[in-house]
């Protein structure tokens, strides 16, 4: 399977406390500054959760470390796969993010990627402009893969992200 992806741009943990975990990483990887968002709405009409309208909210803190982003996600309320994780699995480690260069290539990924034995468990654009799937094959030992387009304005801002590490 050959998809129209780059490399890993991200990786990301699932948290009950994001000062926690910020204070945790800036310490082992040395992290200058994270930036929150509290209470981000992921709306029914723009999301889905396992096929379904998706109604629900998480806190996120973003950093970077070089050219790879770092995100912390705290789940606040309603259905979602970061809830089911920390349910499951307790705080940790996540999932990595890919970037796909276009919408068409998001939506060529999700549909080669579910012939090929891997589901779609949650989906949506966030505020902003952020079009992004989570992939699951757990049968083959991968438990999410995000796949993402960043719109011109997210990007502005993740730029500034990184530029306040120097």
């Amino acid at each position: 399977m050959s998809l129209p992806l780059g490399p890993p741009v991200q990786i990301a943990w699932v948290t009950h406390d994001l000062d926690a975990t910020e204070t945790a990483l800036t310490g082992l990887l040395g992290v200058k500054k994270w930036v929150r968002l509290t209470d981000v709405h992921f709306a029914p009409d723009t999301c889905s959760y396992h096929g379904k309208a998706a109604d629900f909210v998480a806190s996120i803190s973003l950093s970077y470390l070089g050219d790879m982003q770092l995100e912390l996600i705290a789940p606040v309320r309603g259905p979602n796969i970061y809830s089911d994780f920390l349910r499951s699995s307790g705080p940790g480690l996540h999932h990595i993010c890919v970037e796909a260069a276009s919408e068409d290539d998001v939506a060529t990924t999700l549909a080669t990627a579910t012939e090929h034995g891997a589901s779609v468990v949650q989906q949506g654009v966030m505020p902003g402009g952020v079009r992004f799937a989570y992939l699951s094959a757990p049968q083959a030992g991968v438990p999410f893969l995000e796949i993402a387009h960043v719109s011109a304005e997210i990007r502005e801002f993740f730029d500034y992200i990184k530029k306040e590490q120097r």
